[in-house]
């Protein structure tokens, strides 16, 4: 008897069975440009696509990490009952209030007094400003950034943490496995932290020799710096060259354009926070706060949120928050973004806005250092011209890295997330939402270096581009809803 006509029933069956399943269960709890693009590759691929979906097609994380990050925002949540919608002195307007309420109910973290105290987008000036909190510390470093390197350009930064500990301050320090580890130095990097003194954990490994295990597609993507609760640094820098220690880079010129901005007040107590649940998530080790959030402070008009996201929150605050306050635009919004791939939500708001007579600008890289999520973005530049955005192209080969917002004169968002499908559910960020002082002016003037150098991309222009082009481009907007 032969068994070949067996295992072809079986294997025909078993086909779809699968594709059945999938069906009924992928579009479960999922936005529908993932749904369709998951079931795609199930149905036309399906031994491939199926165990796929298996390993990364959750969005979320489950289990002990779930678990933490849903108790820290309960404790956040109860810690802070006390305080108002907005501290004394700031005035939101009733749509902004609502947003700030939105993100208070996903996130546990109020509206604080804060104050903007330095934009920075050299990386030295950064790093040296950094260096010079932490020279001025007292009692704790607290580091968290999803890529780090001690190289020639930040030297200063981990000297200042070296000599810290020297005088007896504490420093804990969090960087991504997988961020990190694929740059130059990287042995000898983690030895010499080790050797300075400096508390390090990774975040997110994976060492399966070691049983430690995690999801390679989820990271930790935020970056921030907070020294005695006092001062902390918030942006999309990295900690490192701003070729990011590569020959190539540097011999065609290709640097990273980054923006962190420098706070002061209670608000320096909710990035605390963040870090605080990140380090207990990573090492099981408590970092309490040298003092509590004030409400008894003076008054005054500047007002400030931290909204942590990511696979923990499965209601995508960061994603919400965007969308909300785009609704909120009455005259003006200007957008930076290194990888702008929107869901269809915050698509329809950004061309909403521009339908009512918004004016929207979308500052972008001319060209973008990673092939899938550049052609993707390129897929949705027609609907945001024929909508009437501006479109901003970032000449190359700089890349264009800073990640902020601005609504009419009102708030500003700056942060490490991107506009994309990874950054709403897939990486852990944190942005910080201002109003009430000069944070948006100062941004607004950043607008105007970034315009004076771009150039504006026409819809006519983006019409007559090769065919070839769109194709790649359509085919990789298919893709970007899967990673």
């Amino acid at each position: 008897m032969s068994w070949e006509p067996v295992w072809t029933t079986g294997f025909l069956v078993g086909e779809y069975l699968i594709k059945l399943v999938a069906i009924g269960t992928v579009p479960e709890n999922r936005r529908p440009s993932s749904s369709s693009a998951w079931l795609l590759l199930i149905l036309f691929l399906p031994v491939v696509g199926f165990p796929l979906f298996l390993l990364i097609g959750s969005p979320y994380v489950h289990g002990r990490r779930s678990r933490i990050q849903a108790q820290a925002n309960h404790i956040l949540a109860e810690r802070t009952a006390h305080l108002p919608l907005a501290p004394e002195g700031a005035s939101p307007s009733a749509n902004l209030a609502g947003v700030l309420q939105q993100n208070r109910q996903l996130t546990g973290l109020p509206c604080v007094p804060g104050q903007p105290e330095e934009l920075y987008d050299d990386p030295v000036a950064t790093y040296r400003a950094m260096a010079e909190a932490v020279d001025a510390a007292e009692h704790y470093v607290h580091v968290e950034f999803y890529i780090m390197a001690w190289d020639a350009t930040t030297e200063q930064l981990f000297t200042a943490l070296a000599s810290a500990v020297a005088r007896g301050v504490r420093v804990r320090l969090l960087l991504d496995h997988l961020g990190s580890r694929k740059y130059p130095g990287w042995k000898e990097f983690q030895q010499r932290m080790t050797e300075a003194g400096l508390e390090w954990h990774l975040m997110m490994p994976i060492k399966p020799l070691q049983g430690r295990w995690r999801r390679p597609d989820l990271r930790n993507h935020r970056k921030l710096l907070v020294v005695d609760g006092e001062v902390a640094f918030v942006g999309s820098h990295n900690v490192i060259a701003s070729n990011y220690g590569s020959a190539r880079n540097l011999q065609i010129g290709r640097h990273w354009q980054d923006l962190s901005v420098k706070v002061t007040g209670d608000v320096v107590l909710e990035v605390e926070a963040v870090f605080a649940t990140d380090w207990y998530i990573e090492t099981g080790e408590q970092a309490e706060p040298r003092r509590g959030i004030q409400d008894d402070g003076p008054p005054g008009p500047s007002a400030m949120q931290i909204i942590p996201s990511g696979p923990g929150f499965p209601t995508e605050p960061n994603l919400r928050l965007f969308v909300s306050l785009i609704h909120l635009a009455a005259h003006r919004i200007a957008i930076t973004s290194p990888y702008f791939v929107p869901d269809e939500a915050l698509l329809a708001a950004i061309t909403t806005a521009a339908y009512r007579g918004v004016r929207v600008e979308l500052f972008v890289g001319a060209e973008a250092d990673q092939f899938l999520v550049g052609h993707a973005q390129r897929s949705y530049y027609r609907a945001l011209l024929e909508a009437g955005v501006h479109i901003y192209l970032y000449p190359a080969p700089t890349v264009l890295h800073a990640k902020y917002l601005t609504v009419d004169e009102e708030v500003a968002v700056i942060g490490s997330s991107n506009m994309d499908f990874r950054s709403f559910s897939l990486t852990y960020e944190v942005m910080l939402l201002s109003f009430g002082n000069d944070l948006v002016k100062r941004l607004q003037e950043n607008d105007a270096q970034y315009r004076a150098v771009s150039r504006e991309l026409t819809l006519e222009e983006w019409m007559n581009r090769p065919w070839l082009g769109r194709y790649v481009d359509n085919v990789c907007r298919l893709t970007a809803a899967l990673m």
